[in-house]
């Protein structure tokens, strides 16, 4: 009941396979992990008690799961499964 208000029946599997584009999955990416770059920081100087550690390992969690994500994204985006 609640998916189907989400979902728009209205589009068909063509005009919603080419909706999303590499620069708006690079956007998503980007804001994403700016998000969980700055809960990764902030549970690392919890834990170390160090913020040079905490901005490193966020430092690089960042670079790393932005481009992990942009290439999950892109692939999903090529799966028929799930679309109408």
């Amino acid at each position: 009941m609640i998916l189907d208000q989400l979902v728009d029946k209205n589009t068909n599997y063509k005009e919603d396979k080419h909706s999303e584009s590499p620069v708006r999955s690079i956007v998503k990416s980007v804001s994403w992990r700016l998000l969980g770059t700055i809960d990764t920081i902030t549970i690392s100087w919890f834990i170390t008690g160090q913020i040079n550690t905490a901005l490193s390992i966020g430092g690089i969690e960042l670079i790393s799961k932005m481009i992990l994500y942009f290439f999950h994204e892109r692939i999903w985006n090529n799966i028929k499964w799930g679309r109408k």
